[in-house]
């Protein structure tokens, strides 16, 4: 018996919904942190398409570019959370709308 497959489509409209999330709250939220995770979201929904799009074609090089975004996405986290708290140690805030300047 052959089993059920999903349409492409509802992988896209997923991927969809979810950077349209991750947009609305890096463009909406002003905790740092969460910025962030909205930013990876974002990162996930393209690795969903870019995946799909390869299952689709079976083709091997969306797997190449979602290992390249995962990696940039590890970097991005590491360098990104180390800011956030050199910036909370001498601000004691991580609130975005009120880190205006960068002097210290």
């Amino acid at each position: 018996m052959a089993e059920p497959t999903v349409p492409i489509v509802w992988y896209l409209i997923l991927s969809v919904a979810l950077f349209s999330i991750g947009g609305l709250g890096v463009l909406v939220r002003r905790n740092a942190i969460v910025v962030f995770m909205c930013v990876e979201l974002m990162l996930n929904a393209a690795n969903l398409a870019f995946i799909s799009f390869a299952r689709l074609h079976g083709d091997m090089s969306g797997h190449i570019y979602v290992f390249l975004v995962m990696a940039v996405a590890a970097a991005e986290v590491s360098v990104g959370l180390a800011i956030i708290i050199a910036v909370f140690r001498t601000r004691s805030t991580i609130n975005v709308d009120e880190l205006t300047d960068m002097s210290g």
